[in-house]
């Protein structure tokens, strides 16, 4: 066994999206090869419902999944298909838009004012860029939960894991997506395919993922005092851990133990045209789908 080690560690950066929805962005709209078959992730938690009140009106989606886990509060949702309803908290929906759909997500928060949840884009391979678009709109209730004996739980949205299934099936890049919490101060080492991409995105307290045999933070420059040093930090909230090739990952828990969104996928290795909500192969293909969408044509 190999432990997968550490490449990086992102903070989450700020930014807006739809009618003014404020969110945090891990990763997006920039160098794909990295995270192939993923494309960006959004953690779109917010407390002040003027930051999100607006929500993200009509707009297209090609040639991508998007997937939606709530966390808290409800994304209502409707598309130019006739289909609509209602995501609540711990529900997942894995949105195929393939050939092309019009939709849009409004999200409201819980009775005390929150509404937390993360959306990730992951690619589609050419040969399934104009397929015909789907949903699968998980409840909660229907996700397994996994619970080891050293109190670590396992929520498995897709794909296989400590011998249990997710609901979401038939997604091309057969990827896995775990919602993992680890107790205070325990270690814990989770099996990851070798050839696969994988990150970890901490939303919930701290801790360190192990390079070898034992855990460790990220050199992060630091203003002190004396100057700048170098310090070893712990991932914390909003932390995205980018790992390089191996077969597991292990984390040791801090003092308030911690969570994450442990997500794998195999690379697609394909070229990437991408605009916006819509992504293709060629910037000729990527022309064509905004010349139809201007003619009225977008919808097959």
């Amino acid at each position: 066994m190999s432990i997968r080690p550490v490449k990086r560690i992102i903070q989450s950066q700020p930014t807006m999206e739809g009618a003014g929805v404020k969110l945090r962005r891990a990763f997006g709209f920039g160098e794909t090869a990295e995270f192939d078959p993923f494309l960006l992730l959004d953690d779109f938690r917010n407390d002040r419902p003027d930051d999100y009140r607006a929500g993200f009106p009509w707009h297209p989606h090609r040639g991508i999944e998007t997937i939606t886990y709530v966390l808290a509060g409800t994304v209502e949702h409707g598309d130019s298909l006739g289909n609509k309803g209602a995501l609540g908290a711990g529900d997942v929906q894995w949105m195929t838009a393939g050939s092309g759909i019009l939709h849009q997500e409004m999200p409201q928060g819980d009775a005390r004012g929150r509404m937390h949840g993360f959306q990730l884009w992951a690619n589609l391979p050419s040969r399934l860029k104009m397929t015909a678009p789907r949903y699968q709109d998980i409840k909660a209730a229907e996700i397994p939960e996994i619970v080891d004996d050293d109190g670590t739980r396992a929520r498995v949205i897709c794909g296989e894991f400590w011998g249990r299934r997710g609901p979401v099936e038939g997604v091309a890049a057969e990827p896995r997506y775990l919602d993992i919490a680890v107790p205070p101060g325990k270690r814990k080492t989770l099996p990851v395919e070798t050839d696969r991409h994988a990150f970890a995105y901490v939303f919930e307290g701290s801790g360190t993922f192990a390079a070898a045999s034992q855990p460790f933070g990220v050199l992060t420059e630091k203003e002190t005092a004396a100057g700048e040093t170098l310090v070893r930090e712990r991932t914390g909230n909003r932390s995205l851990v980018v790992f390089d090739r191996g077969d597991e990952v292990t984390v040791q828990a801090g003092d308030e133990g911690i969570r994450f969104l442990l997500v794998s996928g195999k690379p697609i290795e394909e070229p990437v045209a991408w605009h916006g909500p819509i992504v293709m192969n060629t910037q000729a293909e990527l022309q064509q789908a905004f010349t139809e969408l201007r003619n009225g044509t977008f919808i097959r």
